[in-house]
């Protein structure tokens, strides 16, 4: 099992989502309860989310004003969903999971031109970021409202935001692979530990396993996120497509499995 989750973080770095999703599919597999997989997924994540974090902020490639505006709220909303997440069966969440997952995949490969500048859309709601060189307009009546609902998701199934706020900053913000990537690890570290302390708190955290592979997904984290600089974005998007289209289908299939043999 540390194995699969040390390449598994390695992949998932590269393109901003941690590996929450394969973690969770991998613990719940190992047929590890599906609260506790959601716990434990939730805490390895943050580790590997802040190993990469390390790495991308020498290379410049974190937006920390994305960051704080999409960050924010994700974070808050993981908490709820952790805690909450107890109001629904473990083969629910394992399909809502699954959904999620193959929905951003398939945003993920709309084409879009990055760094593109909105000047001329400023209106009500529409805030100005800049980063490094790159400037972005973002319409935070229409963002607010998407990573609410995306950090409560996240929280609940015991994922990461990323899933989401890769695509979210690609295409609505024009914001690069290589940027999106980055600052998407940073949230993901946010919302990972807000997420893990809703779960916890609800009695479902086992150290005895969690913290080896806590090790694990840390090492993975670092060399994950050289790999991603060093790759060409249209790669990226297509290894987030792909991965999140096969955690999606190994999610279902688990569902399922486990259902008719209860």
């Amino acid at each position: 099992m540390s194995a699969l989750i040390f390449i598994v973080a390695v992949a998932m770095t590269m393109v901003g989502k941690g590996g929450g999703n394969f973690y969770v599919v991998i613990l719940a597999i190992a047929n590890i309860p599906m609260h506790e997989a959601a716990t434990t997924g939730q805490f390895i994540l943050f580790s590997a989310s802040v190993a990469a974090m390390i790495v991308f902020q020498k290379n410049k490639s974190i937006s920390w004003a994305l960051t704080a505006v999409v960050g924010t709220g994700t974070a808050l909303s993981a908490l709820g969903g952790g805690y909450f997440s107890h109001l629904f069966s473990g083969f629910s969440l394992q399909l809502i999971f699954a959904v999620m997952l193959l929905i951003s995949g398939a945003v993920m490969l709309i084409p879009v031109e990055e760094h593109k500048t909105n000047a001329h859309k400023k209106h009500f709601g529409m805030i100005r970021i800049t980063s490094g060189n790159e400037v972005y307009y973002v319409n935070v009546l229409i963002v607010l409202p998407v990573v609410v609902v995306t950090g409560f998701a996240s929280g609940m199934v015991g994922v990461s935001g990323g899933s989401f706020l890769v695509p979210l900053m690609v295409l609505a913000f024009g914001v690069s692979m290589h940027t999106a990537v980055g600052t998407a690890s940073t949230v993901i570290a946010a919302t990972a530990l807000m997420g893990f302390t809703g779960h916890a708190i609800q009695g479902d955290f086992n150290p005895s396993w969690a913290v080896p592979l806590a090790f694990m997904t840390s090492i993975g984290g670092m060399v994950g996120g050289k790999f991603a600089l060093k790759s060409k974005p249209i790669h990226l998007k297509q290894l987030f497509a792909y991965t999140n289209w096969l955690a999606a289908l190994f999610m279902a299939f688990n569902a399922f499995y486990t259902k008719t043999t209860l």
